[in-house]
């Protein structure tokens, strides 16, 4: 990107390499858009809350081939102070934003039937799933606008996206899950938070896209492994096997390159074609 075409800072060099923030990036789905992200050539700042792991970020490191390239801050997408001191950690190192991807979150302590859910089980997903990547949205596109200066002063529009905002949900924003109603409506609030914010930072050069995965090899779905397992042997879903990391960090990817500079708030679906209705 041309300093026409990103935010950067104008107090500190900015760094060559396009600078991402991935949440919940150190392991899960998060861990293989970091990956990827990574081998793209990216800078990569993680927020998670477990203490720093530093096997897995000297593996990042190794695969960019700089220790400078990855940093790691401890805190909470459900906290707005952590957001203010995540996005401002990542300026103070590489003077420049260019991607954030909202993608930590959690499912239920407890898988109950929508009769029994509690309201503090309720609250720990909405606080997570929705309202943290929300306002940390807010916070990274003020901060990009801030360290773009004015739009309408560039000798000319700029021809790809100056900032890309990238939400990770779920197929649960669609399909209904009786005994984790709390996830379902999460998801299904952030892929309206995608709309919302494609169409209120259109003007200010910055687009956003909604990644949707379906079955993914993850912490979460460990659980339901046989459950999952005879869901693609009874062929539901084209292609019949579990996605895995790399394929969401992939679409990531692709949707960061800024090859599509007249495209925002489209949805990718990662499940293996499984959204397709059939007879």
């Amino acid at each position: 990107m041309t300093a026409e075409t990103t935010a950067t800072s104008r107090g500190t060099a900015p760094s060559q390499r396009p600078v991402a923030l991935v949440t919940g990036g150190n392991r899960g789905i998060g861990l293989g858009v970091s990956r990827r992200l990574v081998a793209e050539g990216y800078n990569v700042s993680i927020l998670a809350t477990r203490e720093e792991p530093t096997d897995v970020l000297e593996g990042l490191c190794d695969l960019a081939g700089d220790p400078t390239a990855v940093r790691y801050v401890r805190g909470s997408v459900a906290e707005q102070e952590d957001h203010q001191r995540y996005v401002a950690d990542a300026v103070a190192a590489w003077g420049r934003l260019d991607l954030l991807v909202n993608n930590a979150g959690v499912a239920p302590s407890v898988r109950a039937d929508i009769l029994d859910a509690e309201p503090e089980s309720f609250d720990r997903v909405i606080g997570i799933n929705l309202r943290g990547p929300y306002f940390l949205t807010q916070a990274f596109a003020n901060r990009v606008i801030a360290l773009r200066g004015d739009l309408e002063a560039l000798p000319e529009p700029p021809t790809r996206p100056v900032a890309t905002i990238i939400n990770v949900s779920s197929t649960s924003a669609v399909t209904a899950s009786i005994n984790r109603g709390e996830y379902c409506l999460s998801k299904a609030g952030v892929a309206m938070a995608t709309k919302l914010f494609a169409v209120r930072l259109a003007p200010e050069g910055i687009v956003v896209y909604e990644v949707r995965p379906g079955i993914v090899v993850t912490d979460m779905t460990a659980g339901v492994t046989e459950k999952y397992d005879k869901f693609f042997a009874d062929g539901n879903a084209p292609i019949a096997r579990w996605g895995v990391p790399s394929d969401v960090g992939g679409a990531v990817a692709v949707l960061a390159s800024g090859q599509m500079p007249y495209s925002t708030g489209d949805i990718i679906n990662i499940d293996g074609g499984m959204h397709i209705p059939t007879l």
